[in-house]
């Protein structure tokens, strides 16, 4: 089927993909749109994590502060060269993920960063409110892997929903990026700070 310039434009702006990638994408999937965004996230995964290995060291830190000076957060987005990481997209891209910082409060980047003893704990108080509520033994390991994966998503930014895209996440928003700069992109730290809240030290 013939593929319209419009669709592949559309389906441009929302992945960040070429224009052949497009037009190929499109093709494969019939016109869907949907479905072509689909098979270009996938594509934008195996070609994340074949630059994965790539040594990132070049890029940026990214400054933001909301609410008057009430949040403010600080982040390193790492790539491969200088070229990239003066580029306006690499530089939108540590915007957008301060600001998604700001917002959502996440502890983690990724999900190996959790230390087994918060993940003992969490599925420890999952396991212990299963069984006040009385739910039978069969099921609980179950519940217990439900509330591990919503400690996840809440807490791993790679994990959480985008805030300006919910239907993709955090690292949907990486690889996509990755494809289209054909840089590996890695988030290598960041930190939050909100007005009046206490350090640990400070709570012992």
């Amino acid at each position: 089927m013939a593929i319209s310039v419009e669709l592949i434009k559309q389906l441009r702006e929302s992945t960040g993909a070429g224009i052949l990638e497009c037009r190929k994408a499109l093709e494969n999937a019939n016109g869907d749109l949907n479905a072509a965004m689909d098979f270009l996230r996938e594509k934008g995964l195996a070609t994340a994590l074949k630059r994965a290995t790539r040594d990132a060291s070049e890029g940026v830190v990214e400054v933001y502060s909301h609410g008057g000076g009430r949040v403010g957060v600080l982040l390193e987005l790492n790539c491969e060269t200088d070229f990239v990481g003066r580029s306006e997209a690499f530089r939108a891209l540590a915007h957008e993920l301060v600001l998604q910082v700001a917002a959502s409060s996440p502890i983690y980047i990724k999900e190996e960063d959790i230390p087994q003893d918060v993940l003992d704990h969490e599925a420890k108080i999952a396991e212990t409110k299963a069984r006040e509520e009385g739910k039978k033994d069969a099921i609980i390991p179950k519940i217990v892997e439900g509330a591990l994966k919503k400690y996840k998503d809440e807490f791993v930014l790679c994990n959480q929903p985008y805030i300006r895209d919910e239907s993709i996440t955090i690292q949907d928003l990486l690889n996509q990026n990755i494809a289209s700069m054909g840089e590996n992109v890695v988030i290598r730290r960041f930190a939050r700070f909100a007005l009046g809240e206490s350090t640990n030290s400070e709570e012992e």
